[in-house]
């Protein structure tokens, strides 16, 4: 099967721009922290994916089913309700570490924050690493 055509790409938006018009000062405050966060971490340079999701680093997945795509793997993006925050890896073992987080919500593989002092950044940070390592090792 070929590469699934997904709707949401990397593209050469720039990211500072995006992140500069953000309304909310808090959520844009809190956009450029997990901005330098995930680059110190992935030791990657951000990059648009769409025209709301900013995405660092990439890997080839390819499923059971043949489906297969390029994906990021971390990221994030300042939504109007939360801030996003995109671990691909859908908490597979992270679930030791979501008891001390702090305050969120999730879905598979997506953290809403409201805002960073709601966390414990400390943990987000180890949270980001591990999942980038799982992700690495399932798919070599």
């Amino acid at each position: 099967m070929a590469k699934a055509e997904l709707k949401t790409k990397e593209n050469k938006g720039n990211v500072d721009k995006f992140l500069n018009s953000v309304e909310n000062e808090q959520k844009r405050n809190d956009s450029f922290l997990l901005l330098e966060l995930m680059k110190k971490i992935t030791k990657e340079e951000p990059k648009m994916w769409g025209n709301s999701i900013i995405g660092f680093g990439n890997y080839h997945y390819k499923y059971e089913s043949g489906r297969e795509g390029d994906w990021f793997l971390c990221g994030f993006s300042p939504r109007k309700q939360n801030l996003s925050i995109y671990l691909m890896c859908n908490f597979d073992g992270l679930e030791d570490l979501l008891t001390d987080l702090g305050k969120y919500k999730k879905s598979v593989g997506c953290l809403y924050i409201k805002k960073l002092e709601d966390i414990n950044i400390k943990v987000l940070e180890k949270m980001i690493k591990r999942a980038i390592q799982i992700l690495k090792n399932k798919y070599k």
